[in-house]
């Protein structure tokens, strides 16, 4: 892949997983405005369990063959990959009925591990995903490996809009028609079982009218089958275990925080329900402000890969700096500007300023945890993927103890002191490794133009908040205050990237959007 493909394709995917994120952390919103705290927490208990199974189901197989469709592309290789795309197929479509049935047999069992027989329903009505989902996801793995990012981007956005749609909707249904927080947070799991399903028809679609899909796509036999699977799974396990990062840590959070919130003193499953709600708010709003790492992470993997195959480790450091550099520069001051308006956005969005502390301090994460999806990508692009692996396997265990110790000491404001901790320490675990790989440095001293810029920014955006009482404004007030003061932000904050030269010329003119004019700029002088 060639730089002008890496940038168009992690643009393609950018906004694409921008929207994505945005709908999935904004319906969240409507939702818990219409339904209310209980409902928030009992889908933020489920929802977490429920991906970390898909992920498992799909065993990283998309990520796994657009690794290996993308080697055999490089090598001229091209009858190879038919064979890898019906062996990725047959695999998805085997994990997902293994991991079906899994959740239906321990049904009961999963419930009462997550707090209770309320969260049954939406356990057993969200697991219909899992026969759709993972072959769903072979498909997008096979367009990446033809860097191809246009499919799995339109996929996404079709599968957040049916999903968040009809979450709207049947929640202001069955809330109109008195059905209790069980029922109602049941009921909006159906989007996600018909969000994936119309996904799935789009990719099938594509790929049939796809001219690049390489001659004997129908052939397939058991020997090919067997030829390939211990490949794909040798490669895609690791690779899916890493690719749990956010959703295994949450899904710890799902198991822990209910049984640390019981040791704290709370019985009632009201009680848990509603602290768990108001934990999910931070969580909603950190959604948005990782999107980027995210979305770096599809087109990064592949590329990396054959920078590695070539022993190229220059050119290797320098998507990796790329990448990280992006990173910081757009992680730095969301998580700033999160943590200084965490008043306004709390009663904006949510109507009040219950657990506003709860909110702060995961604000703050969001760029520690931007910060360890993407390493954690990097990671598995240099080919140390069982150890990425291994770092979120242990991460886990240590954010389960520390959920425990944190919430049974200090209630809900644990669990946010907990991610924080995590998080922090994750990303420096990662970067320790990716240095001691690569020798590349990974704090710089363009980090700290932007860390700065974000610091002053967020000081200039909070100062008015001196001066005020905003306990007592109301939504619409909190919300003016809110889009009023993010261009501002966002202007000073660019400000201060330029004149502490944080970014090179020809990286500015590289920007999308915005880069034209500096390269029109440019030409003027």
């Amino acid at each position: 892949m060639s730089q002008s493909s890496f940038i168009k394709g992690t643009v393609i995917i950018t906004i694409a997983t921008l929207i994505s994120k945005i709908l999935g952390s904004i319906y969240q919103i409507p939702l818990q405005n219409i339904a209310g705290n209980k409902v928030l927490g009992i889908y933020a208990l489920v929802y977490p369990v429920y991906m970390v199974v898909l992920i498992l189901s799909v065993a990283g197989i998309p990520l796994a063959i657009s690794k290996l469709i993308s080697e055999a592309k490089e090598a001229n290789r091209d009858n190879e990959i038919a064979e890898i795309f019906h062996s990725a197929s047959a695999l998805a479509i085997l994990f997902g009925i293994i991991s079906f049935s899994i959740v239906m047999i321990f049904l009961n069992q999963i419930s009462i591990a997550l707090g209770g027989e309320f969260t049954k329903p939406a356990v057993m009505i969200v697991s219909i995903t899992l026969l759709i989902a993972p072959y769903m996801a072979v498909y997008r793995g096979f367009f990446q490996g033809f860097e191809d990012m246009k499919p799995t981007a339109a996929s996404q956005v079709i599968e957040q809009l049916v999903r968040v749609g009809l979450i709207i909707a049947i929640a202001l249904y069955l809330v109109n028609q008195g059905a209790s927080s069980e029922k109602v947070a049941g009921g909006v799991m159906v989007g996600s079982s018909i969000g994936a399903l119309l996904s799935l028809v789009y990719l099938r679609t594509r790929f049939v009218k796809f001219k690049s899909r390489p001659q004997g796509m129908k052939l397939f036999s058991l020997n090919i089958f067997r030829q390939w699977a211990p490949k794909i799974l040798t490669l895609s396990i690791p690779i899916a275990v890493g690719s749990l990062t956010m959703a295994l840590l949450n899904m710890i959070d799902s198991v822990t925080i209910p049984h640390g919130l019981v040791f704290s003193g709370i019985q009632s499953d009201g009680d848990i329900q509603e602290q768990v709600g108001i934990y999910r708010r931070g969580l909603s709003t950190v959604q948005i402000a990782t999107v980027f790492s995210s979305a770096v992470i599809l087109p990064l993997i592949p590329m990396i890969t054959k920078t590695i195959a070539k022993n190229d480790m220059k050119e290797t450091n320098t998507y990796i700096e790329r990448s990280l550099k992006l990173a910081h520069l757009v992680s730095w001051p969301a998580a700033m500007g999160l943590l200084v308006l965490t008043l306004p956005i709390n009663k904006g969005l949510f109507m009040d300023f219950q657990g506003s502390d709860v909110l702060a301090i995961i604000n703050f994460s969001s760029v520690f945890t931007s910060l360890t999806v993407l390493t954690t990508g990097i990671l598995q692009g240099i080919n140390r993927v069982k150890l990425a692996a291994w770092i979120i396997v242990a991460g886990a265990l240590l954010k389960g103890l520390f959920n425990i110790l944190f919430v049974s000491q200090s209630g809900i404001i644990g669990a946010a002191y907990s991610t924080l901790l995590i998080y922090v320490i994750l990303m420096f675990v990662n970067v320790w490794f990716i240095f001691k790989t690569t020798a590349y440095s990974i704090w710089r001293k363009e980090t700290l133009v932007f860390i700065g810029a974000s610091i002053i920014m967020g000081f200039v955006v909070f100062s008015p908040l001196l001066y005020f009482v905003e306990t007592d404004w109301s939504r619409l007030q909190s919300l003016v205050y809110i889009v009023v003061m993010i261009p501002i932000g966002g202007i000073i904050y660019a400000a201060l990237v330029i004149v502490g030269k944080g970014l090179k010329k020809e990286e500015l003119q590289s920007l999308p959007v915005i880069g034209r004019y500096f390269s029109k700029l440019q030409q003027q002088n």
